[in-house]
C-alpha cells in the first residue's frame, strides 16, 4: 500500500473511531450531565445572566503593594474567549452546515445553552481549586481532579490529553486555516510551495514573542485582540444579513424545520445533523470539555462563583453571536448545500458573493485575528496542564518550542487527519472532565448558595475556606482575603 493510501485508511480509521466516540459515549453524558447540572441550579445559565455582565466588570483584587493578584475577570474572559472564537466559528460552522444542512445549527443553540450549566460548573471548580504560581495562579480540570478527588492519575491523563490537543492539534488547524485563507485571498493554488512555508514560518514568530513573555504578556494581547475582531466579524455579518434581509425569516424556518431531519438540503439523517451541530458546537464554544477552567482559574477573583458565571457568558459569546453570525452569512445567500465544500470555503464564498471580491481581503484579516488569538489561547491552555505535571523550567521550554513548532507544521500541512484526530481526542478529554465534574458538582451548588445569600444580604460576595467546612484541597483562598482588605461575611447555611 502507498503512503497516500496508508494515510486515508488511517484518517478512515481515526474519523470512524471518533464517531463511535462520540455517538455512544461523549453525547449522552454530554447531554444527561448538561440537563441534571441546568435542572440541580435551577437554570443558572439563564436566571443569573444580569450577574454575569456584573461580575464581568469586577475589578481585579491586589496585592498589599497596589499591583493586581494575577489577570482580572474580564482578562480571562478573553483569554478562554481568545481560544474559542477561532476556527470553529468560520470553518466549523461552514462545515456542521455542509454536513448537516440549517438544522445543525439549532443544535449548536440548544447544546450551548444546555453546555452553559456544564461550563459554570467546571468554571467554578476550577476557581475553587487553583493553586499560585509566579505569574498569579493557575488551574483547571487536572487540579480540581487532584485537589478534590485525590486523583492525580485522572489529572496527569486529562493534563496530557489537553496538551495534545489544544497547543498541537487544534493550534495546528488554527494556522492551517490562515495558511489556507491567506493563499486563497493572493490567489495562489493549493499547496503554495515557499509561500506556505512563509507563512508558516512568520506564524510560528510571532507566536513565540507572545508566548515566550508568560500569561501576562497573553492576556495583554486577547485582551485588545479579541474584541477588536469579533466587533470586526460581526458588523461585517450585519451588513451581509442587512443585504439579504427578506431571506432571514426564510433562514430561521429553514434551521428549525431541517434540525429534526425533515426536508434536509444534503440528505442527511437526523442522527447526522444532531452528532454534527453537537460537535462543531462543542468545539466552538467548549463547554464542558475542560478547557476554559483553565482560563478561567487564572483570574483574581472574590468568590469562585464569579468566574464560573463569567465563563458562562463566554459560552454565549461565541455560539449565540459569533457562531450565529456565520450560520447568517451563509444562509442569507442561499448556497446550494447539496455540493457544498466543506471548511471555510463556504463561508468566504457567501461573504464575496455578497459584498464582492475586496471582502476576501477583509476576511483574511479577521480570520487572522481569530486563529492567531485562539493560537495564544491554546497555548495558555497547554503552559497550565504542562506546570501540573512537571514545574522544571527545561519542561517548559520544550513545551513552548514545540508549540511554537506546531504552528509551523500546522500551516503547512493538509487538515483532514488534524480535523479527525482532534475531534476524537476532544471526546476523550470531554468524557474525563465530565466524570470528574459529575463527581464534585454538589461543591457548586454549595457554593451557589453561599453566594446567593451574600448577595441578597446586600454584600459583594467574598470567598473563604471556612465556608465550605469539611473541603480539603482549597490552597488560595485565604491568602486572596487578606490582601484585599474584606472582612469574612457568615456561612450561608447548608
Amino acid at each position: 500500500m502507498k503512503y497516500p493510501e496508508r494515510m486515508d485508511a488511517f484518517n478512515d480509521f481515526v474519523l470512524a473511531a471518533g464517531d463511535r466516540l462520540w455517538t455512544f459515549a461523549v453525547l449522552p453524558v454530554l447531554v444527561i450531565l448538561g440537563v441534571y447540572f441546568t435542572v440541580r441550579s435551577g437554570v443558572v445559565q439563564f436566571r443569573w445572566l444580569p450577574e454575569m455582565f456584573r461580575t464581568l466588570a469586577d475589578k481585579t483584587p491586589v496585592r498589599s503593594d497596589g499591583t493586581p493578584q494575577s489577570v482580572s475577570a474580564f482578562q480571562a474572559f478573553t483569554i478562554s474567549a481568545a481560544s474559542r472564537v477561532g476556527v470553529g466559528n468560520i470553518a466549523g460552522v461552514g462545515t456542521a452546515i455542509a454536513i448537516g444542512g440549517p438544522g445543525a445549527v439549532f443544535w449548536m443553540w440548544t447544546m450551548a445553552f444546555i453546555g452553559g450549566a456544564s461550563s459554570f460548573v467546571e468554571s467554578t471548580l476550577g476557581q475553587l481549586f487553583k493553586v499560585r504560581d509566579a505569574d498569579g495562579f493557575r488551574g483547571g480540570p487536572a487540579y480540581y481532579m487532584l485537589h478534590g478527588l485525590r486523583s492525580r492519575w485522572m489529572g496527569t491523563l486529562f493534563a496530557g490529553i489537553l496538551i495534545v490537543c489544544f497547543p498541537f492539534a487544534f493550534s495546528s488547524l488554527q494556522a492551517n486555516t490562515i495558511s489556507a485563507t491567506l493563499t486563497s485571498t493572493a490567489g495562489i493554488s493549493s499547496g503554495g510551495g515557499w509561500v506556505t512555508i512563509l507563512i508558516g514560518a512568520v506564524l510560528a514568530l510571532l507566536t513565540g514573542l507572545v508566548v515566550f513573555g508568560g500569561v501576562r504578556r497573553i492576556a495583554t494581547v486577547t485582551q485588545a485582540v479579541v474584541p477588536a475582531m469579533a466587533l470586526s466579524y460581526l458588523l461585517l455579518g450585519l451588513v451581509i444579513v442587512f443585504l439579504n434581509i427578506e431571506r432571514l425569516p426564510g433562514v430561521f424556518a429553514e434551521i428549525y424545520t431541517q434540525a429534526f431531519g425533515f426536508n434536509e438540503v444534503v440528505g442527511a439523517a437526523f442522527g447526522m445533523i444532531l452528532m454534527t451541530g453537537i460537535k462543531r458546537g462543542m468545539f466552538s464554544n467548549e463547554a464542558g470539555l475542560g478547557s476554559a477552567p483553565n482560563a478561567g482559574a487564572s483570574a483574581a477573583v472574590t468568590h469562585p462563583v464569579k468566574q464560573g458565571l463569567v465563563q458562562t457568558l463566554g459560552v454565549y459569546f461565541d455560539t449565540f453571536l459569533i457562531c450565529s453570525i456565520t450560520a447568517f452569512i451563509i444562509l442569507v445567500t442561499a448556497p446550494d448545500l447539496s455540493e457544498a465544500t466543506r471548511g471555510i470555503a463556504l463561508t468566504q464564498n457567501a461573504i464575496v458573493g455578497a459584498l464582492g471580491p475586496w471582502a476576501s481581503v477583509l476576511l483574511s484579516v479577521i480570520i487572522f485575528l481569530l486563529a492567531f488569538s485562539s493560537i495564544l489561547g491554546n497555548y495558555y491552555y497547554g503552559e497550565s496542564n504542562i506546570e501540573f505535571i512537571s514545574t522544571r523550567p527545561r519542561v517548559l521550554f520544550g513545551y513552548r518550542v514545540l508549540a511554537v513548532l506546531a504552528i509551523f507544521v500546522g500551516a503547512v500541512a493538509s487538515a483532514d487527519l488534524i480535523w479527525n484526530t482532534a475531534d476524537a481526542i476532544m471526546g476523550l478529554m470531554a468524557l474525563v472532565n465530565l466524570v470528574a465534574i459529575a463527581l464534585l458538582s454538589g461543591l457548586v451548588f454549595r457554593l451557589m448558595r453561599d453566594y446567593s445569600a451574600q448577595r441578597r444580604a446586600g454584600r459583594d460576595p467574598v470567598f473563604t475556606r471556612d465556608r465550605l467546612p469539611g473541603v480539603t484541597g482549597i490552597s488560595c483562598w485565604e491568602d486572596e482575603l487578606s490582601v484585599t482588605g474584606t472582612i469574612p461575611v457568615p456561612a450561608a447555611r447548608e
